[in-house]
């Protein structure tokens, strides 16, 4: 299996181009598509131009999910909390187990901070010269946040999309209505199935991770000590406020007191679930725990660059939204709709969780971005969840629950993690793939159990 996942690997990085090349292909698919049902040209290009910038809030939003959690996981203070997590393991094999454990539970906070966080204490424990870890299992541990739950937590893309009238496309809101968190990832079947994903990787993070004796360490890849540049001296009066706490504790303060007034006037559920809110949240500790805003700003600075892929590809997938739910063809029926009857045609309402899953699972490895690939695929698959009556929140879970698989393999979700720690993708993923087999026939079966414990309830409108 560990061969067969590192062919896979080297074969998505030699042949996979970049993932804007996929959100590109499908604009034109789709539009062909609408094309080939009789819409009419000047239908289809300005639904196109109308949907290319209907994401603007809810892209800058997954921006500064990113942004957020970067600068927040590579505060000093997290760094000293970290060398404290990193004293606990015993043993390389507890270290790596250790490792997995702490990324999953950081990527219920932020998927974001989980890549970061995870990387850090990698290292971090790769600096202990009394353990004998393995240094590529450590690395795919890390990745787990990412690989397996991440989007059952707060950061989940299609959650956080589903509970903000305001960020959805009119044609999506149409279709699913507002769904808060309490129908999606605080469902007690979302919760079940998080914890049992959470086990289950353990269990195998513990019977994979090599030997002593086969063990890899941090020496043998030749990784230096340190991963976050230190703040440089300051060279010049006019620095003089950035390397001063005084603007970020005014601003910090500031910040906090908004959120006491958020949280105290609003059900905290209900408060986290905005996405404004859950991104203040981030940076507001962040400012505050790198405590100059010099540190902060060059935190930012290294955390941009990841953020290039959401900011280019998601006025594609809004275009793509646009041409699904708005453009009739000759009968008047939209691609949306006739992707709806087709699900409904080859899944039943009990079927349809385990079928969507695993298409959801395929199409993730084509179009890796959670949220980007939730506005291509929800308006034609929540259409079928209608028209089944299956429980509309479920369908969402559903689709994060499936959305993590081929992140596991899939080169493009590893490389912040990757660059923290200075592997490559192959290094890793001969443990991943391993995860991908356990994890596709658990996430599935539980997908199909857990939804027959639900009930239909129609969309509910702002």
């Amino acid at each position: 299996m560990a061969r067969v996942a590192l062919r896979s690997a080297a074969w998505a990085e030699r042949w996979f181009p970049d993932a804007w090349v996929f959100a590109a292909l499908g604009v034109v698919l789709v539009a062909l598509a609408a094309f080939a049902f009789g819409a009419t040209p000047v239908a289809t290009v300005n639904a196109f131009g109308d949907g290319f910038w209907s994401l603007i809030p809810f892209t800058m939003q997954m921006a500064f999910v990113v942004i957020g959690g970067y600068v927040l996981a590579t505060a000093p203070v997290v760094a000293r909390f970290i060398d404290v997590l990193a004293r606990a393991p015993r043993s390389g094999r507890g270290a790596i187990v250790y490792i997995a454990l702490v990324s999953m539970l950081a990527s219920l906070l932020s998927w974001g901070f989980s890549l970061v966080f995870g990387g850090l204490l990698v290292r971090a424990l790769a600096r202990r010269t009394d353990l004998h870890m393995d240094y590529r299992a450590a690395g795919a541990a890390a990745y787990l946040g990412l690989g397996a739950i991440w989007a059952m937590g707060l950061s989940s893309s299609a959650a956080q999309l589903q509970a903000n009238p305001a960020s959805m496309p009119p044609g999506l809101l149409a279709i699913t209505g507002v769904l808060p968190f309490s129908q999606t990832i605080f469902l007690w079947q979302s919760i079940v199935l998080t914890a049992v994903l959470i086990v289950v990787s353990l269990l195998v993070c513990w019977f994979t991770a090599p030997s002593d004796a086969n063990a890899r360490t941090s020496k043998d890849f030749d990784i230096g000590e340190s991963s976050t540049p230190a703040l440089p001296p300051r060279t010049r009066p006019g620095e003089w406020l950035e390397y001063s706490p005084l603007l970020a504790l005014a601003i910090g303060l500031l910040g906090l007191g908004w959120l006491g007034h958020e949280f105290a006037t609003k059900p905290a559920v209900t408060a986290i679930a905005n996405l404004n809110t859950y991104n203040f949240l981030f940076l507001t500790l962040g400012i505050l725990l790198h405590w100059r805003p010099r540190s902060f700003l060059d935190a930012v600075h290294r955390a941009v660059p990841s953020t290039a892929g959401v900011l280019i590809q998601f006025p594609l997938y809004g275009g793509i939204a646009a041409l699904l739910t708005h453009v009739p063809g000759a009968d008047g029926s939209t691609l949306a709709h006739r992707l709806s009857n087709l699900f409904v045609h080859i899944a039943g309402q009990e079927s349809f969780p385990a079928v969507m899953g695993a298409y959801s699972a395929i199409l993730g490895f084509f179009v890796p971005s959670g949220g980007g690939k939730w506005l291509v695929e929800a308006p034609y698959v929540m259409q079928a969840a209608n028209d089944l009556h299956v429980h509309l929140g479920w369908a969402v879970q559903v689709y994060n629950a499936a959305e993590a698989l081929p992140n596991l393999i899939n080169p493009f979700w590893m490389l912040p993690l990757l660059g923290v720690l200075g592997l490559k993708a192959r290094d890793v993923v001969g443990y991943t793939f391993v995860q991908l087999v356990v994890h596709v026939p658990l996430v599935l079966g539980m997908l199909w159990l857990l939804g027959m414990t639900l009930d239909y309830v129609p969309p509910v409108m702002p």
